[in-house]
């Protein structure tokens, strides 16, 4: 066993390891650990806690929303205007921000009704390029790679991740740069180390310290700019 997952002989998790994922568990649902035997009280401190969450995410949304809002529609046109031009999408992250990379793929691939499919490609979800590159070379230059493959003057190169912190998404960002790719980097916390970078045309960050709340309002604005392209595109082709 590695030392990431310490087992006692019995086969069983190390007791530092379970009173650690217990305390972490604690911090987040106080009321479960309070030792309560009263379902009704139990019940309320589970709404409370529920609404107190929703306040917060709503909170942070409205707070990317007035300090993004007008850059926001400033990026949607510039990637309606890629796409336009021929070009695609290439979106990338690291764990969940890998699932996120591959939704905003599947949005441009398959945004429904009358709207034709955009391309869009996920740099996550290839498993043997993954780790092949991984084994080969190193994790860093997964995306970075991939972007030099595929990428073109055209392009879009959309990254996520919860830190801002990940290596190989700098180095993805710096590829698409060099190669005029239109970059954007959606972030947490304070941006992390791509708050740093002169590489990314348009940083979005959900000003959060909890990786619940950031993830959320990711997912709201690579949402937001996935229906303004569209409807940017849209208008086009009425008008065109």
């Amino acid at each position: 066993m590695t030392a990431a997952s310490p087992v006692s002989r019995g086969g069983q998790p190390a007791a530092g390891q379970g009173a650690a994922e217990a305390g972490s568990m604690e911090s987040l649902y106080p009321f479960l650990y309070a030792g309560r035997t009263d379902e009704a009280a139990v019940l309320e401190q589970v709404r409370q806690s529920t609404a107190a969450k929703a306040r917060e995410i709503l909170e942070l949304r409205q707070a990317v929303l007035d300090r993004d809002g007008a850059r926001l529609m400033a990026c949607a046109s510039e990637m309606a205007a890629r796409f336009a031009g021929g070009g695609r999408l290439l979106a990338f992250g690291n764990g969940g921000s890998a699932t996120d990379a591959q939704q905003i793929a599947t949005l441009f691939l398959h945004p429904g009704g009358e709207l034709r499919p955009l391309p869009a490609l996920s740099l996550a979800s290839d498993n043997s390029v993954i780790t092949a590159l991984s084994n080969d070379v190193g994790v860093d230059v997964v995306f970075a790679r991939q972007i030099g493959a595929f990428g073109r003057k055209n392009d879009i190169a959309v990254g996520l991740s919860t830190s801002g912190n990940s290596e190989n998404l700098l180095r993805a960002f710096d590829e698409a740069a060099r190669r005029g790719m239109l970059t954007i980097g959606i972030a947490g916390y304070r941006g992390g180390k791509m708050a740093e970078l002169d590489t990314i045309d348009y940083l979005f960050v959900a000003p959060s310290a909890s990786v619940h709340r950031i993830q959320e309002a990711q997912t709201t604005v690579y949402h937001a700019v996935w229906e303004l392209t569209l409807a940017l595109l849209g208008r086009e082709q009425v008008t065109g």
